[in-house]
């Protein structure tokens, strides 16, 4: 399936929004991000165009965003780019360039960031199997069971000659 991933880098522009719907978390913000450029004329960097975009995010990702990222720190934001227009009447009313979020990040050129690890949820308990019962080995002489007799005969290789 043909998918345009971007990754773009900019300042978070609105507050995160949690939501915990049945299907899992979700968060989603806006993200401004202003291009530079230099301007020969004033010899000095330049703010260009800035684009809104507004990134979603699901599961895991949803709940370590929402507990590390504020409005105005930069970050950087790695997944699915997808525009949406809204038509009413033959005339186009909006349109939005939204990103579903696979990776999102602090941008460490302009900060420093400390790490730690989200807590792993919790896993099913593993289906046990009983123990073998060793307190009673069986003796060398004593002839091993029928069954296990037959599919060892099984397992070994005919011999040809």
């Amino acid at each position: 399936m043909n998918e345009t991933v971007v990754c773009v880098v900019g300042n978070v522009a609105t507050q995160p929004v949690y939501r915990e719907p049945a299907s899992g978390p979700s968060v989603r913000f806006r993200l401004a991000v202003t291009s530079r450029y230099w301007d020969r004329e004033k010899s000095a960097w330049t703010d260009g165009h800035t684009n809104f975009f507004t990134v979603w995010a699901n599961r895991q990702l949803a709940v370590n965003v929402v507990a590390s990222v504020e409005v105005g720190q930069p970050v950087v934001v790695q997944g699915r780019l997808k525009v949406r227009t809204e038509v009413r009447d033959g005339q186009q009313q909006w349109a939005s360039a939204d990103i579903d979020a696979m990776t999102i990040g602090h941008d460490l050129t302009r900060g420093t960031a400390a790490f730690v690890r989200a807590a792993k949820p919790e896993a099913q308990p593993a289906v046990t199997r009983p123990e073998p019962n060793w307190e009673t080995p069986r003796p060398a002489d004593a002839p091993a069971a029928e069954g296990q007799e037959k599919s060892q005969q099984a397992q070994e290789p005919a011999m040809v000659t």
